[in-house]
Order: structure tokens, then sequence, then C-alpha cells
């Protein structure tokens, strides 16, 4: 599936164990405590819907990994490559993840995001995912610290379109 990008076409296409080099290296990248490798592995073999989407020369762009559970999808990753945020690819992976989360018959979709990823924050509200709780020291932080997990859900009964 292709969406447009002012260089040309981006490819979205399922993630393969021949991406996970390219993905790895990605999150490591754009995230202070990245998944392992491993972790990525894993995920394929347990058959979550894995995507990545690239430019047109091929360049890795970003990716996302979704588990579904009864009638709601969990966002369990999903990365832009440095030089390509800030240019909608964010808000076309979220409505990517959306339009998968219903074609499998979702009625929502949860994701936990770090109150210090500000950025994300506001782009998940601006979508229309909404704070539903916290999880108490969920991610490590520095000096072996931890952080709270924003726990956010979008609902899927109507359209969502980015506000």
């Amino acid at each position: 599936m292709t969406a447009t990008d002012h260089g040309g076409p981006l490819v979205f296409a399922p993630m393969t164990a021949a991406d996970i080099d390219a993905v790895h290296a990605l999150e490591c990248s754009v995230f202070p405590y990245p998944w392992s490798r491993t972790n990525f592995t894993d995920s394929l073999a347990s058959g979550y819907d894995a995507w990545t989407v690239r430019d047109p020369g091929g360049a890795l762009a970003g990716y996302y990994l979704l588990m579904y559970a009864l009638d709601e999808a969990h966002l369990l990753d999903v990365a832009v490559a440095g030089g390509r945020q800030h240019q909608g690819l964010g808000r076309q992976l979220l409505d990517r993840i959306g339009a998968r989360a219903r074609q499998q018959g979702m009625h929502s979709i949860l994701l936990e995001v770090r109150p210090s990823n500000t950025r994300a924050l506001e782009v998940y509200q601006r979508y229309g995912y909404r704070e539903i709780g916290r999880r108490k020291g969920y991610y490590p932080a520095h000096a072996g610290l931890r952080e709270d997990a924003i726990v956010m859900r979008l609902e899927l009964s109507g359209d969502q379109q980015c506000r």
C-alpha cells in the first residue's frame, strides 16, 4: 500500500525478519530506552500486526506494531525516523493503524506513552486519543529511576480523523 510523500510514494509493507536490523536501528535513534532487537523478533514470531513504511529510495521512514486482544488493539510501538518527523508521517501512521484495527473488528486502540514525551502526547491527543489511566513506574528512566506511563485510548466507533 502506498501513501503520497513530497518525494514520491511511501510504501507500507508487512514487517519481516529482513527488516529487523533497520527497524531496530531506527528505534535506537529515536528512543532513549529502545526496544531490543529480540523484542522485535519475538513480536514477529508472535504474529503481531507489524508494518514498515519506506520512502521511494527504500529507506525506512517509520514502522508500527499492533497486538489484537478481543475487540481492542494495543499499539505496542510506533516510530518515525528523525529526518522524517514534523512532516505528517506520524499522522499517516496513525491513520493506517486505525484502518488496520477497524479491519480486524477492533472497537478501540490502547497505547502507553511517557509523560516526558510531550510531542507524542500532543500528537495522540490531537488525533483523538484520551487518557484513561496511569501505570506507575512503567518505563525505565535516567539513573535507574522509573517513569510512569500514560495509558490512552482511541475509540473506533466513529470515523476518526486527525484534527
